[in-house]
């Protein structure tokens, strides 16, 4: 005992360092070890510390011994249980992920042709290698197989093939797997076993990694050089290790495999991507991955699934060859090649139904289009209307003629019907970005002669692009106004009547109304009945009145059938709306003057008064 402790203070402390010296390194997998590896030595350490200084000589009692080992087991215990409560609440190490590669890009989309093959080489094979099962991969050299015996004889070990092409096993001997197929593997392991021990033995023999090898990798490739995998990795692993073909000069339909310098495989990468075959091959240490230089191509642009540069064999082929890889969209009906001979370029035009009889050549350019003409439209009608909803018109059929197969219903204005155009709210569309616009460019390009100044520019600036930001997402209804004939029954002729339908026009018949609408900036927006002897200011007091912020001389009168008048000129009649716009204020008379027009321009297309 008068030895003991100094002996295990001695081995506490260089337990301490150990641990120290380890901790930073192994701390990501072993911290729960760590902590309960410490804390058991802290105590222990402790105890021994205390003896030596109560007892200088080494002399005690048995109560005291009792009492320090007492405390020593607690300290232990408590030392387990918070390792393990640490162990518990530490989370596992996390495998780490190969990064998959980018997606390729989009030909539609790309600044430049693409050639067809280029999106295989994105770095996703390469960054993933090949151990799935090969029933007729060939046993090497280094190759790792797993054993297991049981039974009568148990035995579990991963065994490298060695240098003779043997796995040994113990009361067996060597047994020769080189060059032996992996669907045999476990049929030949057992009848060697099976010699020796002829019952009550079974046997498991699976390949559990191949063989590490090295493969060169050249020819017209972007990153020529030796490439290490295992020899079950396909031809793809290796190409795209190296960076993938060279899309401006190398071949996509000539990969050749070589050992030795000996052909051993030739590649058609267009095979593995239109038909997904691929020849699996055995690659060894030393194996040459050569790419030859590009062939014969054609590119192809226009109403095609691939618009890519395709490569083909042969210098020519029939245009029927290109589109069968090109797949031609359901509406493509003629195709154009332009071939350039010497300075002269050549343009030839021919139905896609031809196709099989049109000879193209080496550097022509495909362009497929979908040259249709319209032969009927469709027309929606909305509103208070008891026929069909969707009218199916001849193309070049008038507003007349869908109105003659309208039935209205009885509370139908047919004065005021209201057509709706796609091509219409584009261009209102188009030209408030272009008010929204100017506007920008004036409030973010105005000069300041003193830094006062350039502070409330700049306040006022950001006030402008979120009224702009705002105003962006006011939607046009894209509305023809019918109105300038006015008093005119639509269906019985003059213009209005007269107004050619496009494809995806709606027709709104209103239904008859006796109120009037206000809105904007009137204290509680409201509708109220017409009364013929009320004025225009009779409704805005009905409505509360203008607001702080309303511009009374900005007051416009909409009709039902989409027409727009100033308030002060117009005569109210039954299902107007009035709508107040707000007042614009501002020192420079050109923000006030366009955040004005753009206002104006909203009430319009969108019937909607938007405020500042």
């Amino acid at each position: 005992m008068l030895h003991a402790c100094p002996i295990a203070l001695t081995l506490m402390k260089k337990l301490s360092r150990l641990l120290f010296r380890l901790l930073p390194r192994l701390l990501p997998r072993l911290l729960p070890c760590a902590l309960l590896c410490a804390t058991l030595a802290l105590p222990g350490l402790a105890a021994a510390q205390d003896f030596l200084s109560a007892n200088p000589r080494g002399l005690t009692d048995g109560s005291a011994t009792a009492e320090a080992a007492a405390q020593q087991a607690a300290a232990r215990a408590a030392a387990v249980r918070a390792a393990a409560a640490a162990a518990a609440s530490t989370p596992a190490p996390a495998a780490p992920a190969l990064a998959a590669g980018p997606l390729p890009p989009d030909p539609a989309l790309a600044l430049k042709p693409l050639m067809f093959g280029s999106q295989i080489f994105t770095g996703r094979f390469g960054s993933e290698a090949f151990s799935g099962f090969n029933p007729n991969y060939q046993l090497a050299v280094g190759d790792r197989v797993h054993l297991r015996l049981w039974g009568a004889f148990t035995h579990e070990a991963v065994q490298a093939v060695d240098a003779q092409g043997n796995l040994f096993i113990p009361s067996v001997g060597p047994i020769r797997v080189l060059g032996v197929r992996n669907g045999d593997l476990n049929r030949q392991v057992e009848e060697q076993v099976k010699r020796t021990f002829r019952s009550n033995v079974g046997v498991y023999a699976t390949l559990e990694t191949a063989q590490p090898v090295k493969v060169y990798v050249t020819g017209f490739v972007k990153a020529p050089g030796l490439y290490g995998g295992l020899s079950s990795d396909s031809v793809l692993y290796y190409l795209d290790r190296a960076g993938g073909v060279d899309p401006d000069r190398g071949s996509y339909l000539e990969v050749d495999v070589l050992r030795n310098g000996r052909p051993l495989a030739k590649v058609n990468l267009y095979r593995f991507l239109l038909e997904g075959l691929i020849q699996p091959l055995q690659l060894q240490d030393g194996d040459t991955i050569v790419v030859a230089a590009r062939k014969h191509i054609v590119q192809v642009r226009g109403e095609v699934l691939n618009p890519y540069i395709f490569e083909f064999a042969q210098p020519s082929f029939s245009a029927a060859e290109v589109l069968a890889v090109a797949r031609p969209r359901p509406g493509a009906t003629h195709l154009s090649v332009v071939r350039k001979i010497g300075a002269e370029t050549r343009s030839e035009y021919h139905p896609v139904a031809l196709a099989g009889q049109v000879v193209i050549q080496d550097g022509d350019e495909l362009t497929l289009t979908s040259d249709k003409f319209p032969g009927t439209i469709l027309v929606r009608i909305d509103g208070a209307t008891l026929a069909e909803r969707t009218l199916v018109l001849p193309y070049g059929a008038t507003l007349r003629d869908a109105l003659a197969r309208v039935k209205p219903a009885p509370q139908a204005n047919m004065a005021a019907v209201q057509l709706f155009r796609r091509s219409v709210a584009e261009r209102q569309k188009t030209l408030m970005e272009t008010s929204l616009r100017s506007l920008e460019n004036y409030a973010l390009t105005s000069r300041s002669s003193t830094s006062e100044e350039a502070a409330l520019r700049q306040r006022e600036a950001q006030q402008i692009l979120q009224f702009t930001e705002r105003a962006r997402l006011v939607q046009p209804r894209g509305q023809v106004l019918l109105a300038p004939v006015a008093g005119k029954d639509l269906g019985e002729g003059g213009r209005p009547g007269d107004t050619l339908l496009e494809d995806g026009d709606v027709i709104r018949v209103p239904e008859q109304s006796n109120l009037v609408q206000v809105s904007g900036e009137v204290v509680f927006p409201n509708a109220m009945i017409f009364d013929g002897q009320a004025t225009l200011d009779t409704y805005v007091r009905g409505a509360g009145g203008y607001t702080a912020g309303a511009d009374t001389a900005r007051v416009l009168v909409v009709r039902q059938d989409g027409s727009v008048l100033e308030g002060a000129r117009a005569e109210l009649r039954p299902g107007d709306e009035i709508m107040v716009l707000p007042k614009v204020e501002g020192k420079r008379i050109e923000v006030v003057r366009g955040i004005t027009q753009i206002l104006f321009q909203i009430a319009v297309v969108a019937k909607t008064a938007l405020g500042l």
